[in-house]
């Protein structure tokens, strides 16, 4: 059904960690308007298109959204990786840090996780 290459079409390479900057795009990963919804809505409403051309069209879209789901996922990983005791405590990582670790999850930058709803 997909053809996946195992590299990102636009490489992310960050070198310095920023456990901020990651707390707040992390929503665009897994918040209310993030990538990781859109995917779901657009692979999701396909189903009732009339037309052939328009579920292919929305299946093309929804695949696009995880493509960028996987980019941003690489950004926030990068942005946490190595991080000490005191980065994550500085910049408010911590209570994201306490239930995930480093690991990438799907939420907003308030805290939720995500949720379809």
């Amino acid at each position: 059904m997909f053809i996946y290459e195992k590299k990102l079409q636009y490489p992310v390479k960050i070198k310095n960690t920023n456990p901020k900057l990651a707390s707040v795009i992390i929503s665009q990963y897994g918040g209310p308007d993030g990538e990781l919804g859109a995917s779901l809505r657009y692979l999701s409403q396909r189903y009732s298109m009339p037309y052939a051309e328009l579920k292919g069209l929305l299946t093309d879209i929804g695949t696009e959204e995880l493509g960028h789901l996987e980019m941003i996922g690489a950004i926030v990983h990068q942005l946490t990786r190595d991080l000490t005791e005191e980065q994550i405590r500085t910049a408010g990582f911590d209570t994201y840090f306490v239930d995930r670790t480093a690991g990438v999850y799907p939420t907003a930058a308030s805290g939720f996780p995500y949720s379809a709803a």
